[in-house]
C-alpha cells in the first residue's frame, strides 16, 4: 500500500529554479503542500505560481540561508501558517571555485572558504536548528540535505576513482562537513520519527553544475524526493544516489 502524503507540508532551500524547483514541482505532485525558499521574492512567487498552475498546492518565503534571521523568520512563517513540517529539504548552496577548475587547494582564500562554508555548511545547520521544533512535531520528519559525491573523502583518496580530478577544495569541504552533520543529527535523532540524510542529486546542468554535466535540471530531484518521503523503516544516517548508497 502506498503511504498518504495528504496533509504534509514541505520547505525546500534555494527552490525558484535547478534542482530544488524540481524537487518541490515533484513534492508537490504527490500532494504535498510545498514552501520555496528563495533569495527573490518575486522568483520565489514566480515559481510557487508554475506549480499551482499544474495543480499543486506552493507558497514562496524570502529565504537566504547565509541570513541568520532568515531561519528565525521562516520558523515564524511555517509556524504560523501550518503549525508543523513534515519535510525539510536543504537544497540551497554556492560554490565559488570552478569545479573541473583542477586542484588549487594550497591557494584557496580565506574568503572563498568562509563564504562557501556560510551557505553549504553553516547555513544548513542553522536552517534546520531552527526548524527542528516545527518538524518534531509531524508524525514521521524527514530531512535531506543536499550533499555531492564530491563530498566523499574515500572517493577522493582513491586515485582510480571517477572524481580523482574534480577536487574544487572549498566545496568539497563544505560537503563533506555537511556529511558529518547529517550522521551526527540522524544519530542524536534515533529513536525520534525523524530521518536525516544526505543525497547526491547527480551531475546536474544547472548554473551551479555548469554546461558540461550530463543530467539535465527535469528529474534532477529524484533522489531527494525520494528521500523527502521515506517509509517509516526507511534509512537514517546514510548517504544515496537514487537509491544506492555512497561512500563516505
Amino acid at each position: 500500500m502506498s503511504q498518504s502524503h495528504t496533509g504534509k507540508v514541505a520547505f525546500i532551500t534555494g527552490a525558484n529554479r535547478g534542482i530544488g524547483f524540481d524537487t518541490a514541482q515533484g513534492l508537490a505532485r504527490l500532494g504535498i503542500h510545498v514552501v520555496l525558499g528563495a533569495r527573490d521574492r518575486s522568483q520565489g512567487d514566480a515559481a510557487a505560481a508554475r506549480i499551482r498552475a499544474e495543480g499543486g498546492s506552493a507558497e514562496a518565503i524570502v529565504f537566504d540561508a547565509a541570513v541568520s534571521a532568515s531561519h528565525q523568520a521562516a520558523y515564524e512563517v511555517i509556524a504560523a501558517r501550518h503549525g508543523k513540517l513534515d519535510i525539510l529539504v536543504n537544497n540551497a548552496g554556492v560554490a565559488s571555485e570552478a569545479l573541473l577548475g583542477g586542484n588549487h587547494t594550497s591557494s584557496v582564500s580565506s574568503e572563498v572558504l568562509h563564504t562557501t562554508f556560510e551557505v553549504n555548511f553553516f547555513g544548513v545547520v542553522a536552517t534546520t536548528q531552527a526548524l527542528l521544533p516545527l518538524l518534531r512535531k509531524a508524525p514521521a520528519g524527514r530531512i535531506v540535505n543536499l550533499s555531492s559525491i564530491l563530498a566523499s573523502l574515500t572517493l577522493h583518496a582513491a586515485k582510480d576513482s571517477p572524481i580523482a580530478g574534480v577536487k574544487p577544495f572549498a566545496y568539497d569541504a563544505s560537503k563533506t562537513a555537511l556529511n558529518a552533520f547529517t550522521v551526527h543529527l540522524a544519530d542524536e535523532l534515533r529513536g525520534t520519527a525523524i530521518k536525516v540524510n544526505s543525497a547526491h542529486p547527480g551531475w546536474v546542468r544547472t548554473a551551479l553544475g555548469g554546461s558540461e554535466a550530463p543530467m539535465a535540471v527535469e528529474g534532477s530531484g529524484a533522489t531527494s524526493i525520494a528521500l523527502a518521503t521515506l517509509p517509516a523503516d526507511g534509512p537514517s544516517g546514510g548517504f544515496f544516489h537514487l537509491g544506492e548508497p555512497l561512500p563516505w
